[in-house]
C-alpha cells in the first residue's frame, strides 16, 4: 500500500486511522450517483476518508471522478464498488488498478467480496467490506478484509435483508471478531449524522464510523439542490423501505413515487412488474436531475438530524468535536455508575 501517513496527522492509537492514514475515524459512504470526486477530496482534506462512488457511473465517468479527487487532495481517499450493481465489474476493477497509486483503499458492498479481496490487496490497496450480519463479517475477515464495515438497516440505499440495527449489530460483530481472533478494525454505519452517535459507536467497540446521508447535504456533493432541500425538511418518519417484496431492503425518502412502489408491492408483484420502478435511472432522475417526484432518492433514518447544507470539511470537523464532547460527558456517567456499583458491594 502507498504510504499516505506522512503529514496526514494520522492517529497511530486508532486502528482505523493507522490503517487508512487519516486524522479522524470518519469514512464517507459509497453514495450511488452522488459520491463525486470533489466531495471525496473535501472529506479527505479535512482528515476523514472520502470515497468516489462507482454506482451510477460508467467506467469512464468513474475514472474521471477519481482524477478530480486526486487533483484536489494529496490525502488518502478511496473508492466504492457495489458488486451486484454492475453487470460486469471487470472495467471498474481495471479503473481501480490503473489508479492504484492514487488510492488508499477500496470498499466492496452489495455482493460477494471474496474473489476481489486478493486482487486489490495484491495491488497494495486496503480492502474494506460492507457487512450486515455477524456471519458476513466473519467471512469477510477470513477472506482477508482489512476493515469490516457493519451497516445497520437505518442506512440509506441498499441494506441487508436481515434488517439488523446498527446498535444491535456493531457490538455483536466486535465480540465475534475478537473471539475468532480476527484483529480487524470495525466501522459502524447506518443512521449516523451526529458526533453523539459517533461517540456511541465508539463506546460499542467500533473503531470509527461511516456516514452517508449527512454528506449528501454538503456543498460539494453533486446531488441536486432539490434533493438536499428535502433532506433538510425531512423528519424522523421521512424514509421508507422498498423492494421487500423481492427480498431486498432499500431505504429511500418517502415521496409520491415511492408510495406508488409500496402500493404495487402490496400485491407481491413479479420482478418484471417492479423493475421499471426500481431501475437506477429513476434514482438519477430524482437525485441528479432534481425531478424529485418522478424517482427515488436514497436516505437513511438520520434525516431528521440534518439541519443545514455545509462544506463537507465542516461536517467532518464537527462530527469529531461533537464526539469528543459526548465522550467527555460520558465520563460523568462512568463515575456515577461506578460509585453506585461500589455502594452495592457494601450493601
Amino acid at each position: 500500500m502507498p504510504d499516505f501517513s506522512a503529514g496526514t496527522g494520522a492517529d497511530p492509537g486508532c486502528r482505523l486511522c493507522a490503517c487508512l492514514g487519516i486524522r479522524y475515524p470518519i469514512i464517507e459512504g459509497g453514495l450511488a450517483y452522488v459520491g463525486n470526486g470533489s466531495l471525496a477530496a473535501a472529506i479527505s482534506e479535512a482528515g476523514g476518508f472520502g470515497q468516489v462512488g462507482s454506482a451510477g457511473r460508467s467506467p469512464e465517468q468513474f475514472a474521471e471522478e477519481i482524477e478530480v479527487a486526486a487533483s484536489r487532495t494529496a490525502r488518502p481517499f478511496g473508492v466504492n464498488i457495489p458488486i451486484s450493481e454492475h453487470r460486469d465489474n471487470t472495467p471498474y476493477v481495471e479503473v481501480v488498478l490503473q489508479n492504484r497509486h492514487r488510492l488508499a483503499a477500496v470498499s466492496l458492498s452489495a455482493g460477494n467480496p471474496r474473489p476481489l479481496i486478493p486482487v486489490f490487496r495484491e495491488a497494495g490497496l486496503r480492502v474494506m467490506v460492507l457487512t450486515s450480519t455477524v456471519r458476513q463479517a466473519l467471512k469477510a475477515a477470513e477472506a482477508g478484509a482489512d476493515v469490516i464495515i457493519c451497516e445497520g438497516f437505518e442506512a440509506g440505499g441498499h441494506n441487508g435483508p436481515a434488517e439488523l440495527t446498527t446498535l444491535a449489530l456493531v457490538p455483536q460483530v466486535v465480540r465475534a471478531l475478537r473471539e475468532a481472533g480476527r484483529d480487524v478494525p470495525v466501522v459502524a454505519a447506518g443512521g449516523i449524522a451526529t458526533g453523539e452517535q459517533m461517540a456511541a459507536a465508539l463506546v460499542l467497540g467500533a473503531d470509527g464510523v461511516q456516514v452517508g446521508t449527512l454528506f449528501v447535504a454538503t456543498e460539494e456533493c453533486q446531488a441536486h439542490p432539490a434533493y438536499k432541500e428535502l433532506l433538510l425538511r425531512a423528519g424522523d418518519e421521512a424514509t421508507v423501505v422498498i423492494e421487500r417484496s423481492q427480498g431486498r431492503v432499500t431505504r429511500v425518502l418517502r415521496n409520491a413515487f415511492t408510495e406508488r412502489i409500496l402500493e404495487l408491492e402490496k400485491r407481491q408483484p413479479s420482478i418484471e412488474e417492479l423493475l421499471p420502478y426500481i431501475l437506477g435511472h429513476n434514482n438519477r432522475v430524482a437525485a441528479i436531475e432534481g425531478r424529485v417526484e418522478e424517482g427515488y432518492m436514497n436516505a437513511g433514518q438520520s434525516t431528521g438530524l440534518i439541519r443545514e447544507i455545509r462544506p463537507a470539511g465542516d461536517v467532518v470537523r464537527t462530527l469529531a468535536s461533537e464526539a469528543a464532547a459526548a465522550l467527555n460527558r460520558a465520563r460523568e456517567w462512568a463515575v456515577r455508575l461506578q460509585g453506585r456499583a461500589e455502594e452495592a458491594k457494601t450493601d
